[in-house]
């Protein structure tokens, strides 16, 4: 999939409330779900314990939610290039949920959608409704709205 792009300040501003189209299929696979585990310290049996957590009622391992959205960026710059920005800073979050937990060994896709663009003094604040799906699942598995201040590159 050719990734879409967004040029400066005006290219978000003319996609501010505009769906677009998902990002490709991302696949969660229990090695992920234990590094995240190695480098956050959350080793708690439900990611990490396969056997233990067949048993469970989730039916197997989930990704921690905190995984899930770490992987917003990576969904991002995938399927987006930005022009005219020397820097993107991370901000926040406005709102952060987890619907439904993701099973390891799912598939994800995300659909991103901005919902404000305004020049600061500082930048461009850019705010995205980040909606993360599983494949097969009724619900998506994190909402999460992301808000990045995108520096205009010096022409």
């Amino acid at each position: 999939m050719t990734r879409l792009v967004i040029e400066g300040f005006e290219g978000f501003r003319g996609l501010v409330g505009v769906p677009t189209p998902p990002t490709e299929w991302l696949t969660v696979k229990q090695e992920r779900v234990d590094a995240f585990a190695a480098c956050s310290g959350d080793f708690q049996w439900i990611h990490v314990d396969v056997e233990r957590a067949r048993a469970s009622e989730f039916g197997g391992t989930i990704a921690h939610g905190y995984l899930t959205l770490a992987l917003i960026p990576l969904l991002w710059h995938r399927h987006f290039e930005v022009h005219g920005i020397a820097t993107a800073i991370n901000v926040g979050l406005d709102r952060v949920r987890f619907p439904a937990p993701l099973r390891s060994g799912s598939r994800i896709r995300a659909h991103f959608r901005i919902s404000e663009a305004r020049q600061t003094e500082r930048g461009w604040r850019v705010v995205t409704r980040a909606t993360i799906e599983a494949e097969n699942a009724d619900k998506p598995v994190c909402i999460a709205d992301t808000v990045v201040l995108y520096r205009p590159s010096r022409s």
